[in-house]
């Protein structure tokens, strides 16, 4: 979680990253390890939230009450010391300024409004968001149901306008001024036994109010930001070289030195791009870094792990005697969440390579385990050996893996997929250029071996592909098989 945390206030240093955790038991231990995390807030969401699209079960049985999780949240990061460096929100059906002044008092300084929310624009939970049959035309893009929809921005400033005025009424009873000086005061409180119920009267919660000995001298709410260490990390310099290029888009060339303690390189460069000229990006080729070295964790974050366009080339160094195809040359969780681009690399990687992956194009010369797991679009080329668990939950796009030794069944998980030969034309020729792309980026031996003997070798090809996905690929080529006979008929 450290390293995600890194990673995104690289790629967008003014992002606020929170982090969200069901209210439960424990939750408290799992906020501090998120606080040193260096998560800028800690949602502590209770159980009686919910989207309109959650089972009715899971939004009257998953999670505790939001003051529960909240109390013990708050006096985990008191105890800790790390309550000054974070921000701590709270939701879950949230409506009254009561209830807003009731999670201050537990340690919240911001709150989420959701369901309420839309219900003032006009939502009657009919609990269709995902079906797209919203009948208020709240949650839908059907043009005809969208015409429903009679709220307005209005009715927000007005619903908020008033809580705010019922926030103002609560605070002025207590005698303070605002709500900041009532931010983890519990000791505001008071607990009361309920004598009606027999039930009522074996629970207690008077720990929810319990007051750290150190809360005297400790902060109760964020009084400074946390440190993320970014103002010195490599991609400052990346950024300041490549500034022709994010002005001008003249292309640029340069090789830098790199550690393995210079993490998320490229993050910052790739954000700067993002910022300037969004999903387009630059044209290709446009800023080439070459790095010599070792890398260190998160390599070309969202180019690697969530890429998302670009190009990624790793190769070993010139003059090196190893086999590259034999030897690991990056580590775990690339391509993590890809959806456009090409990565090219000459050796193998560790486990869980092109997890999440849709739409990149990505070609390796042995993987480890769960390679191609929950991947749902592009193509991923395995030149040799892969661990266990290949294609669990893989629901789309297509893989190739070479297979010399006729044992790929064993590790593949069959549950979602087929595997077959490339006997069709079109997967031949497919599968014959993106190797051949990987010769010229990498000049590769092993795809040089391949290409120089690819009629002795495509049979040793087993391609991976998900059922349903194939299902979908014939339907289309159906249909554009019946559009051009009708338009045939039509040009007769």
């Amino acid at each position: 979680m450290a390293q995600l945390i890194f990673d995104l206030k690289n790629v967008n240093p003014q992002a606020r990253i929170s982090v969200k955790l069901v209210s439960e038991s424990g939750v408290g231990t799992v906020a501090a390890g998120v606080a040193k995390a260096k998560a800028d807030m800690i949602l502590i969401s209770g159980c009686e939230g919910g989207t309109g699209v959650s089972p009715s079960s899971s939004i009257k049985h998953a999670g505790l009450p939001v003051e529960i999780g909240l109390a013990e949240t708050q006096q985990t990061l008191v105890l800790n010391g790390l309550r000054g460096q974070v921000r701590l929100q709270t939701d879950g059906q949230l409506k009254t300024g009561h209830d807003i002044v009731m999670a201050a008092l537990l340690g919240a300084e911001e709150y989420g409004f959701a369901t309420s929310a839309l219900i003032v624009l006009g939502c009657v939970m009919m609990r269709k968001c995902h079906l797209n049959t919203c009948p208020v035309g709240v949650a839908t893009q059907n043009e005809e149901l969208r015409k429903k929809f009679t709220g307005r921005y209005v009715y927000l400033v007005n619903f908020f306008r008033f809580l705010a005025e019922d926030v103002r009424r609560h605070l002025a009873a207590m005698g303070v001024t605002s709500l900041d000086d009532i931010i983890g005061r519990s000791d505001l409180l008071e607990y009361a036994t309920r004598t009606d119920n027999p039930k009522m009267r074996k629970l207690d919660f008077s720990k929810l109010l319990y007051k750290q000995v150190t809360a005297d001298t400790t902060p109760l709410r964020q009084v400074k930001p946390q440190v993320h260490a970014i103002d010195e990390v490599q991609d400052r310099s990346l950024i300041e070289l490549s500034m022709p290029a994010l002005e001008k888009q003249s292309p640029i060339q340069f090789v830098r030195e790199i550690r393995n303690t210079d993490r998320a390189v490229g993050a910052m460069l790739s954000g700067e791009v993002a910022k300037r000229y969004g999903n387009a990006g630059l044209p290709d080729n446009t800023v080439q870094c070459t790095f010599r070295g070792s890398a260190g964790q998160s390599f070309g974050a969202f180019l690697g792990k969530g890429l998302s366009g670009g190009r990624v080339v790793v190769v070993p160094p010139t003059g090196s005697t190893f086999e590259p195809h034999a030897n690991i040359i990056a580590g775990n969780t690339l391509l993590y969440g890809a959806t456009s681009g090409e990565v090219y690399i000459n050796g193998q990687v560790g486990e869980r390579f092109c997890v999440r992956n849709s739409g990149a194009i990505a070609v390796v010369e042995g993987a480890g385990d769960h390679c191609c797991e929950y991947m749902t679009g592009g193509r991923t080329v395995v030149l040799g050996k892969t661990g266990r668990n290949f294609a669990a939950g893989m629901s789309g796009g297509i893989a190739y893996v070479l297979d010399e030794e006729g044992d790929f069944d064993f590790f593949c998980n069959m549950q979602m997929v087929e595997l077959s030969l490339v006997e069709d034309m079109a997967d031949n020729r497919e599968l014959r250029n993106i190797i051949a792309a990987h010769f010229r980026y990498t000049q590769s031996p092993r795809a040089k071996h391949i290409l120089d003997n690819w009629n002795d070798y495509v049979e040793k090809f087993i391609r991976v592909i998900p059922i349903e996905y194939k299902k979908v690929l014939h339907d289309e080529k159906i249909e554009a098989v019946k559009k051009k006979i009708a338009q045939v008929e039509y040009d007769y």
